[in-house]
């Protein structure tokens, strides 16, 4: 034994070393920049030599179990300022790239990109992604909650940086200037988590530096690898923007005789950073229009439907105070801000905000802080009083990627009276929250759990809304259970409640077969449950679904489903919400439905989303169909087509239904900085015809000027609705 012993240390010493080399080279460097660099994409520069780059991107789509096919690297510098990246993107052979248009803040798989991960607090939860393409088109955003979906990116987000690509026969680069102020990290990190990801078009391949799973999103931070500085990274630029703007608008009711006369407004915002890794946004007298209108969906559901926020003084570190709760019980909803009741019609109407303040961040590795309060002006012709908004939200990072929060809402009401308080002691609704968010360290598992309350002036029942939810995942199997109760009285006013006064059981299981073949990449079933039920009625809603889903080696997939499902009308409803007959309260449905979704292959010149469904609807039966067709004209131009139909077929009394939603839209790219948008939406079941269109010019990085004529039309007679013209012009100055 005693000869064998130092054979054993020198087989552990190699082993150790072995180890160490391994790690070594899993790591990417961030070299000190000592000379200037021109932004050019050339990479002739001294700091951009041979050795140095991170390299050997493994394969993630289609499969994740080798080397890419093309070749990629990556190579990062900084100084004082700036963080500079260079990447270099082979080709196995001359061709063309894919870009679906040269406006900023592209999206999706038929793509051509590199992608840049920076987690700058090594929370693997939080992180800053950068992208470019190889016509030097941007985008940046934000991601949140480890990546796990694809709903976790916001690309909303925007901030200034710098890029310049170049095509080469044989390979695509880019050069990138990130200024560290748009950045929030710990001063004097050391080192960052950090991961890149390309997609080329033409081989039909994503792939990844740190290699990640194909069972898990390619955005998942939980796979994210070190970035070592040469020396430890201080911030010692200002970190202030101004973003001041001057708008205008005028607009006319037919169906009021009303019209509002052009009026100018100048207002702006400001970002200042205080320290590293904090941000205070300040606005006033802010501009909150939509420069771009909603999509419209048809909407054949009892509940009210939920959009998107996109006003920029939400965005950066929205995560912070969206992801509470979930999507059928959301304790703050931003889009509620700045929007009121008109008392004499009832109608929701656009109320004023005066000024709005916003304190967000990371206080250190493991606490974040958000505070917010926005004030809304009395208009006392709409009957509407001027509301307070406040909102605090702390969130704790437990384990290797969990974290817990607590989340305060408050909404209060002017006092009408000037002898009384500020605040209207009658008026008020209040909500205090505590969430769970689990995030194991291999990804694998995920889940949420939360019991929010509610406050009012009045008694209330039950105000109270609580969820648990576990999934796990692997590359086979995935399964989730999800058990939610909101109760009678839960009333978040300044959040996103579609209903109330029930309890919600949802498991649901599926299965991913990899076969060896050139067509299929993935095919598998999958079987879902979900039960609504109440103490007073029993079960309101039943849903059990079966489907199999295949995915090909294109990007194109099918799914099949098979819905059967029960429904409890606790409400009168009108199935067709046209305005005909309505179905009785208290009666109850039970249907089936089959249902094909298609989704072309991405990369293709023309190429379709299409999702047919027809069966049993309550006491009658429909099909529906909806799709999207696109044409792309290189990347000048892409034509689209939002089809939707609904054939509705009742007994009397009830009404039958033919619901059209046709929206084309035209994009066209003309640069970098000029585009061109027009939409049409024509929606029967609301009698409307809207037509949107846009001119935007960005005349410097994050900096616009738009133009936006929007009308509305009765279709049949074409007679005018209302109709508006707004301008805005707005610029991004950094201190």
């Amino acid at each position: 034994m005693t000869k064998l012993l130092p054979l054993l240390v020198i087989f552990t010493l190699v082993q150790y070393n072995l180890c160490a080399q391994k790690f070594e080279q899993s790591n990417a460097f961030a070299f000190k920049l000592t000379e200037p660099i021109v932004l050019d994409g050339i990479l002739d520069e001294e700091i951009w030599g041979e050795h140095g780059w991170s390299a050997d991107f493994m394969q993630y789509f289609p499969s994740d179990t080798s080397l890419a096919l093309v070749k990629t690297r990556v190579k990062i510098a900084f100084d004082e300022n700036h963080l500079y990246l260079a990447a270099i993107m082979e080709n196995n052979e001359p061709r063309e790239y894919v870009s679906t248009s040269l406006r900023r803040d592209y999206r999706g798989q038929q793509n051509d990109g590199i992608t840049f991960v920076f987690d700058t607090f090594n929370d693997k939860t939080n992180a800053f992604q950068f992208g470019v393409n190889p016509y030097g088109v941007q985008r940046e955003g934000l991601l949140s909650n480890g990546g796990s979906k694809s709903e976790d990116l916001s690309l909303a987000w925007d901030n200034k940086w710098y890029a310049e690509a170049k095509i080469f026969e044989d390979r695509w680069q880019v050069e990138v200037i990130i200024p560290l102020s748009t950045l929030r990290f710990k001063d004097g990190a050391q080192n960052w988590n950090v991961n890149f990801y390309r997609i080329d078009s033409h081989v039909g391949e994503r792939s990844t530096w740190s290699p990640i799973p194909r069972n898990f999103s390619i955005i998942s931070t939980a796979f994210n690898r070190k970035l070592i500085f040469e020396e430890p990274l201080m911030k010692t630029s200002a970190n202030i923007s101004l973003i001041p703007y001057v708008a205008g608008k005028t607009s006319r009711n037919y169906l009021e005789n009303t019209s509002e006369k052009f009026k100018p407004a100048v207002g702006g915002d400001a970002k200042i950073g205080l320290g590293p890794a904090m941000n205070l946004d300040l606005t006033f007298n802010p501009d909150f229009s939509q420069v771009e209108v909603d999509q419209q969906v048809t909407n054949l559901d009892r509940f009210e439907i939920f959009f998107p926020e996109r006003r920029q003084f939400f965005l950066e570190n929205a995560d912070l105070f969206d992801s509470f709760g979930q999507m059928r019980s959301r304790p703050f909803f931003s889009r509620r801000i700045g929007v009121d009741i008109d008392s004499s019609t009832g109608q929701n109407v656009q109320s004023k905000i005066i000024y709005g303040a916003r304190l967000s961040g990371k206080i250190n590795e493991n606490w974040r802080i958000g505070v917010m309060n926005i004030q809304t002006a009395t208009d006392e012709e709409a009957g509407i009083t001027g509301k307070n908004f406040s909102v605090l939200a702390i969130q704790k990072k437990v384990f290797a990627r969990s974290n817990v929060g607590l989340i305060y809402v408050d909404k209060e009401s002017l006092a009408q009276d000037e002898y009384q308080s500020l605040f209207d002691p009658s008026d008020y609704n209040r909500l205090l929250g505590l969430d769970y968010n689990l995030n194991s360290a291999n990804g694998k598992w995920t889940g949420k759990a939360f019991y929010h309350r509610t406050f009012e002036s009045r008694d209330t029942e039950k105000p109270y809304s609580l969820n648990a939810y576990v999934l796990f995942s692997d590359i086979h199997w995935a399964w989730s259970a999800s058990f939610q109760d909101i109760g009678k009285d839960f009333n978040p006013e300044v959040g996103y409640l579609p209903r109330s006064n029930f309890k919600r059981f949802n498991p649901d299981v599926s299965y991913l077969f990899y076969p060896q073949s050139r067509l299929i990449n993935r095919h598998g079933p999958k079987v879902e449950f979900e039960g609504y039920w109440n103490e007073t009625i029993g079960t309101t809603d039943r849903d059990i679904n079966l489907s199999y889903k295949v995915q090909f080696n294109s990007f194109s997939e099918v799914t099949l489903t098979q819905k059967n499902r029960y429904v409890y009308l606790f409400q009168d409803f009108d199935p067709t919400r046209t305005g005909g007959e309505k179905l009785l309260a208290g009666t109850d449905y039970t249907t089936k439905t089959l249902q094909l979704e298609y989704k072309s292959n991405p990369r293709n010149i023309f190429n379709v989303t299409l999702t047919a469904e027809g069966g049993q609807y309550y006491t009658g039966n429909y099909q529906k169909l909806e799709s999207e067709m696109a044409v792309r004209i290189g990347y000048k131009a892409n034509i689209s087509m939002n089809f939707n139909y609904a054939r509705i077929r009742l007994p009397a009394p009830q009404n039958d239904a033919d619901l059209v939603l046709v929206g084309p839209r035209i994009d066209l790219t003309f640069t970098k900085g000029l585009f061109w948008t027009t939409f049409i939406q024509y929606n029967n079941q609301i009698d409307n015809l809207n037509i949107n269109t846009r001119l935007q010019w960005r005349f410097a990085p994050v900096s616009d000027f738009f133009l936006v004529y929007t009308d509305n039309y009765f279709p049949e007679s074409f007679l005018p609705k209302q109709r508006s013209l707004v301008f805005k012009l707005n610029y991004w100055l950094n201190l």
